[in-house]
């Protein structure tokens, strides 16, 4: 049986692969798209392969391993998301997830192939079949949901403010219309009763003459004044409603929680705020100015025609009902052109959002080359795109053109035979002319504003994407006021979940006012998703954890934060002076203060080293200072709000032992009388804390001080002595001699010899 196979999956299909694939195929079935995932279950890199027919979803995990098939039907949908780096396509129904594939982010463009290719097959399915509506279409739906020209009314909630500058512009529009109609009007009696009774012999009457020049160069003058006036005030109340939009979606984005930020791509949310609402300004301050100069144009024009005859104004509106039916035709390709377009470029951001803040990586792992090609792939399906579109568009153009061009001239053709026999005037037929001139261009305007529309209809959605977004971390309706906060910690029965994961269960502690307690565990026990729990970053699934007896999600967000220090364990710093840096939490901080949180942190010493002191640069990110240095600008940050509750998240880790030490000394004295929490990679920093919590698998194991805990020889004990060993493991590497180094080779071994 004959197979057909699109375009990017048959080379993948030729492939080693391809074969099995092949095998797997139906009589009469298609290839649709092709997913080749490269990471199984464990993220660990392996093989796999995603493939979508005309049928059926076929996948496998492995090469060589077992196929999975599922027929599609209205109830299936597809899931594509990313976080971390990582991509997950998911396979669920009504009712439960059926498959979950990972794949790296170079995959992610093939990924959303084959998700439009899936969307395209069941909407082809619906129209086939109608069935009925269900939770998974709904699901489906909304996952990429085709952007309306309607939702660019949803902008007049950032116009409402602007509506007498508005009004004002749509009567200074309405105004120049009238004026800029004036003229083609004139042509009637300076043709009728100036020039052709001159051909005929006759005097010209001056003052007429006069009269009819003065009001052509009255109505040009008019229509200049006023067309400047309203372009004036509709272009600064354009930029306003852009200003604010791109205020409100930064604000709206600030708000919202981190997982929103953990699924989304940088590049992707700079484009959003950046172009997308340069793309809307633009519409609003030229082209819908121009699309309400137009139709008041054609209606006023049309009410012109029809005074003067109206035999001759139904042949002029001929060619309407057509150029009515390809914009028709046409917006429906235009507006899933450009949605496809903006998704397409994103790509192109998240590559430069990826490659330049990692620059240094890039050089130091010698991948010039690949991150090159990144772009130029990202760039060349940029391309593809706008080609497939552009191709729509260039042929609708020409073809208004066109018929604009025929409707003049079966005008023309019309209107000399009515001229023939003496039903209208030369005047009437020059007047006519004239004005289905302006009649047929702004037509021609009218069908160009199409894209345009379209463009910013796809930028308008991609914006309240964001603002119609929830954030999972909410500020209550009535928000308890704590005034002064004590520090005291109460965590009950408080679990989480990533998802289907469980990463907290079930976990109780109480902290007193003043304490030190020491997070320990194995990575991935849960030590920072509590942290982040406790700063409120998430919201708890299970339990509650209060402060000072109060539940903090009946707290206001942004008061609460306000007593919380947190050093993280890669500190990040802004682009701005040191004093900037260290004052970011409390802007209106003295220079004194500054200084003595840089004392407290240990830092005043190797910033007065600097060039320009408490007012040297740091690049962006902090470039320029070593990471001890960072680190110790970020443990000042914390410092200088002087916080109830001090939170340490690995922040000694990124400094070397005198550093350590220097920072040690510091916080000994920074946590009296602060609550603090420290999460630290050496067990030894930790002796000092008034009780040490070991976690396992989001478990609290084992609670107490180091000396009762290592006394116990239990959870707490195995960690201590393991670090220890390799302690001495690496002081004894260090020590003794390097061995001699191995010769190098440089002829080619057969596979599978050393």
């Amino acid at each position: 049986m004959q197979h057909h196979y699109p375009v990017d999956a048959s080379g993948a299909l030729s492939g080693p692969g391809g074969a099995d694939l092949r095998e797997q195929l139906g009589a009469n079935e298609n290839v649709l798209a092709l997913l080749p995932v490269d990471l199984d279950a464990g993220l660990r890199f392996a093989q796999g392969q995603v493939a979508l027919t005309d049928q059926r979803l076929l996948a496998r995990e492995v090469p060589g391993g077992a196929w999975s098939a599922w027929a599609l039907h209205p109830g299936l949908a597809l899931r594509l998301g990313d976080h971390a780096g990582i991509g997950t396509l998911e396979l669920v129904d009504a009712r439960q997830r059926l498959a979950c594939w990972r794949f790296t982010l170079a995959l992610h463009a093939q990924a959303l192939r084959l998700l439009q290719a899936f969307e395209q097959r069941r909407a082809h399915g619906r129209a086939d079949a109608a069935p009925q509506q269900d939770e998974g279409d709904d699901f489906a739906a909304a996952q990429q949901p085709l952007p309306s020209t309607w939702v660019l009314l949803r902008l007049w909630r950032f116009a409402r403010p602007y509506r007498r500058q508005l009004a004002a512009g749509f009567a200074l529009t309405l105004a120049s219309t009238a004026a800029a109609l004036v003229p083609p009007y004139l042509t009637i009696p300076l043709m009728d009763e100036i020039l052709i009774p001159y051909q005929n012999g006759q005097a010209i009457a001056q003052q007429r003459v006069y009269l009819y020049l003065g009001g052509l160069l009255g109505a040009a003058l008019a229509a200049w004044g006023l067309n400047w006036a309203r372009t004036y005030i509709l272009a600064l109340v354009s930029e306003r409603i852009g200003a604010d939009l791109r205020t409100t979606t930064y604000e709206h984005l600030l708000r919202l929680s981190l997982d929103y930020f953990g699924g989304k791509r940088t590049g992707d949310l700079m484009a959003r705020i950046g172009s997308e609402t340069d793309r809307i300004n633009v519409f609003l301050s030229l082209h819908a100015l121009d699309f309400a100069t137009d139709v008041l144009m054609i209606a006023m024009t049309a009410a012109i025609l029809f005074s003067i005859n109206a035999w001759l104004a139904l042949v002029t509106l001929v060619p309407l009902p057509f150029i009515a039916w390809m914009i028709h035709t046409v917006r429906d390709r235009l507006r899933t052109g450009f949605e496809k377009i903006d998704r397409v470029w994103s790509e192109v951001t998240n590559v430069l959002a990826d490659t330049i803040p990692g620059i240094r990586v890039v050089k130091a792992f010698a991948q010039e080359a690949r991150e090159a090609r990144r772009f130029h792939d990202a760039n060349r399906r940029n391309l593809e795109v706008n080609d497939r579109l552009n191709r729509t568009w260039s042929l609708f153009t020409p073809t208004v053109t066109l018929l604009t061009e025929a409707g003049l001239l079966v005008v023309w053709a019309c209107g000399i035979w009515l001229v023939a026999h003496n039903r209208i005037t030369v005047g009437v037929l020059t007047a006519f002319i004239a004005y289905i001139g302006r009649f047929y261009a702004r037509l021609d305007s009218m069908s160009r504003i199409v894209s345009v529309t379209q463009k910013a209809a796809a930028g308008a959605k991609r914006i309240f994407d964001i603002l119609d977004h929830v954030s999972n971390v909410p500020d209550p309706a009535q928000p308890v006021k704590l005034d002064k906060v004590q520090g005291a910690i109460s965590m009950q029965g408080v679990g989480f979940r990533y998802g289907s994961r469980a990463v907290i269960k079930g976990l109780s502690l109480d902290i007193r006012p003043g304490e030190m307690i020491g997070l320990v565990g194995h990575s991935g026990s849960g030590k920072s998703t509590l942290v982040n729990l406790l700063c409120r970053f998430y919201d708890v699934t299970d339990g509650a954890i209060l402060v000072d007896g109060v539940d903090i999600r009946r707290l206001a967000v942004a008061d609460y934060r306000r007593h919380i220090g947190l050093v993280l364990q890669e500190p990040f710093l802004f682009f701005g002076t040191i004093a900037e840096n260290i004052a970011y939490g409390r802007p209106d901080a003295t220079r004194e203060e500054i200084v003595a949180a840089a004392r407290a942190a240990h830092a005043h010493d190797f910033i007065l080293r600097l060039p320009h002191g408490y007012d040297s640069l740091v690049g962006e990110r902090g470039q320029g200072l070593s990471g001890g240095e960072r680190q110790r600008i970020s443990i000042a940050r914390a410092l200088l709000i002087d916080p109830r509750i001090l939170i340490l998240d690995e922040a000694t880790s990124a400094v070397d032992t005198e550093t350590e030490k220097e920072i040690q000394k510091a916080l000994d004295n920074l946590v009296q009388g602060r609550t603090t929490i420290a999460i630290a990679h050496r067990l030894s920093t930790l002796r000092k804390a008034d009780r040490l919590v070991v976690m396992d698998r989001g478990e609290i194991v084992e609670v107490g001080p180091h000396d009762d805990l290592m006394a116990r020889q239990g959870a707490y004990w195995r960690l201590y002595e393991a670090q220890a060993r390799r302690a001495e493991a690496d002081d004894s590497a260090a020590a003794s001699p390097a061995p001699p180094p191995l010769p190098v080779s440089h002829s080619a071994h057969p596979a599978g010899t050393p």
